[in-house]
C-alpha cells in the first residue's frame, strides 16, 4: 500500500513575492502530493498452480567488492564470505561458483549484453556490434509453446538500449535485443489485468496488421534470397529465422486473446514504485521479483531475465552511487560501500528465494522447480577494473533437475571452462536438447 509523502511539497496557493508584487505559481509537480512506496508487504502463496520447470536470471551491474564476496575456500564446507553471509539461511539452497568468465568478452560495461551470450560483439568483419542469441530465448523457444508469454524481460531502464550499454539481458536468434519492461504497474497490468471486448479487438487488430507486414518482409526478403552469394544467403536466413520466430510469437498471442488471465489480487503490490528514484530502489526490485514470482506460481512464463540496474548505473539500498563506487582504485572507504550495495543485492536475492521456498509444489518446493541466475559480467577487481574474468555468480534453486548446492566450485581464473557451460547446463535442465552453448566445452562439473 502507498502512502503520500509531504515533506517537500509545496504548498498548491503558494505565491512569490518580491517589490510589492505577489504571482501566483503554475501548477508545479512538486505542488501534487508525491505517492512514495512504502516496504512490501505482500506475502508469497502457500501452493503454485501446478509443477513446471523455471529459469530466471538476475544482473546486477557494474561487478562486485570481490575481496568480500568470494570466498577463501572451496568445496562443500566452504566458509561464507562476509558478503554471502547475507544467505546463510539458503546456504544449502546455492551455489558459489568462482573463476568463470566469457573468454570472448572485452570486459568493461558491454558486460550485461554478453551474460547470457557468450558473444564476441565484434566478431562480424565490417560491424561494430553483433550479438548471438541467449540462453534464456533457447529455453523460451520450447517452454513458449505452453504459456501465455514465452519470457519476460525486466530491467530499471525500458527498451532495448544501446550497443554495449544494453537494456536487456535477452537476445532473439539473430542477436536483436528483446526490449525490457521498468514499471510494475505496466508489467502487471500486461500479465494479470482482464482485457475488456474493445482491448481484445484493439490487440486483434495490432496482430493482423503485425502478421501483414511480416508477411510482406518475408516475401521480399525471399525474392532477393536468390540473387545473393553464399555469404549473404546466410546472413539473410540468420535473419528470415528470426522474423519466423516473430511471426510465431505473434500466432501464439493471438491464440491467447480469450484466454481468461489469472486473478490477482494487487493489494500489497507496490507496482507505483520507480526504478530510478533512490527512496523506491528496495521496493521496485522487490515488487519485480514479486511479480516474476506470479508469473512463476501462474504459469503464465517460464522464462524471465531481470536487470536490476543497467551496466554505468545504479543504486544501493540507501541510494549510492553504484557505478561510481566500483572505479573504487582500491580505496578502502569506496570499496566498503560497494560491498554494503552488495549485501543490499543479496537480501533482495534472498527474499525471493524464501518465497519460492515458502510455495509448495509437488513434493516440494517452487524453489526447487525454479533455477536462478544471479551475478554480473564483469569484475571490478581489487583496483577497480573491469575484467571479464572470475565474474561473481551464484546458482540456486533447481533441486528437483539435480542441480547440486551447499558448495563453492572454484576455478582457475586464467584456466578455466568457459561460462557457457553454466548456461548449457541450466538450459539442458529446462528440457532444451543440446549439446552445445555458443563456445560451451560441455555442461558444468559438480554443477549437477
Amino acid at each position: 500500500m502507498s502512502f503520500f509523502s509531504l515533506t517537500k511539497r509545496i504548498p498548491r496557493r503558494h505565491v512569490l513575492r518580491g517589490t510589492g508584487i505577489a504571482l501566483s505559481l503554475p501548477l508545479l509537480d512538486a505542488m501534487l502530493p508525491r505517492a512514495s512506496a512504502a516496504p512490501s508487504v505482500y506475502k508469497p502463496w502457500e501452493k503454485s498452480f501446478g509443477v513446471h520447470p523455471r529459469m530466471i536470471s538476475c544482473y546486477v551491474p557494474n561487478g562486485v567488492n570481490i575481496l568480500e564476496w568470494m570466498p577463501q575456500n572451496d568445496g562443500a564446507n566452504y566458509t561464507l564470505s562476509p558478503t554471502l553471509e547475507t544467505l546463510k539461511e539458503h546456504r544449502a539452497d546455492f551455489s558459489v561458483i568462482s573463476g568463470l568468465g566469457h573468454p570472448n568478452s572485452k570486459g568493461g560495461h558491454s558486460g550485461a549484453d554478453t551474460w547470457l551470450t557468450g558473444a564476441d560483439l565484434t566478431a562480424v568483419p565490417g560491424s561494430d556490434y553483433a550479438n548471438t542469441v541467449s540462453a534464456d530465448q533457447i529455453a523460451a523457444t520450447l517452454h513458449g509453446q505452453q504459456t501465455r508469454f514465452s519470457s519476460l524481460q525486466i530491467a530499471d531502464a525500458s527498451g532495448t538500449g544501446s550497443a554495449g550499454h544494453s537494456h536487456t539481458l535477452s537476445f532473439d536468434r539473430s542477436g536483436t535485443p528483446m526490449p525490457a519492461e521498468n514499471s510494475p504497474r505496466r508489467l502487471f497490468d500486461r500479465l494479470f489485468v482482464p482485457d475488456n471486448a474493445s482491448d481484445r479487438a484493439a490487440r486483434l487488430k495490432q496482430f493482423a496488421v503485425k502478421k501483414s507486414i511480416l508477411d510482406s518482409v518475408l516475401a521480399e526478403a525471399q525474392s532477393l534470397q536468390r540473387k545473393l552469394g553464399k555469404t549473404d544467403q546466410k546472413k539473410l536466413d540468420e535473419y528470415l529465422g528470426s522474423v519466423r520466430e516473430t511471426e510465431q510469437r505473434v500466432q501464439r498471442l493471438e491464440s491467447w486473446v480469450d484466454v481468461p488471465k489469472p486473478e490477482i489480487d494487487e493489494r500489497g503490490l507496490q507496482l507505483n514504485s520507480q526504478p530510478n528514484n533512490a527512496h523506491d530502489r528496495p521496493m521496485w526490485i522487490d515488487v519485480m521479483l514479486e511479480v516474476s514470482y506470479l508469473a512463476f506460481l501462474t504459469d503464465t512464463t517460464r522464462i524471465v531475465s531481470f536487470e536490476w540496474s543497467r551496466e554505468a548505473g545504479g543504486y544501493g539500498g540507501g541510494g549510492e552511487n553504484h557505478h561510481e563506487l566500483s572505479h573504487h582504485g582500491g580505496d578502502a572507504g569506496m570499496l566498503q560501500r560497494l560491498a554494503t550495495i552488495d549485501r543490499f543485492h543479496l537480501e533482495r536475492l534472498g527474499r525471493f528465494m524464501q518465497f519460492l521456498k515458502s510455495t509448495s509444489e509437488g513434493e516440494g518446493s517452487m524453489l526447487d522447480h525454479t533455477m536462478i541466475m544471479f551475478g554480473s559480467g564483469m569484475n571490478s577487481g581489487k583496483g577497480g577494473e573491469h575484467s571479464p574474468k572470475n565474474l561473481p555468480l551464484l546458482v540456486a534453486g533447481g533441486k528437483s533437475f539435480g542441480l547440486k548446492h551447499g558448495q563453492h566450485l572454484a576455478f582457475d581464473n586464467d584456466s578455466h571452462p568457459p561460462l557457457s557451460n553454466v548456461l548449457l547446463t541450466l538450459i539442458q535442465k529446462m528440457g532444451v536438447e543440446a549439446d552445445r552453448f555458443n563456445d560451451s566445452t560441455g555442461t558444468l562439473n559438480g554443477l549437477a
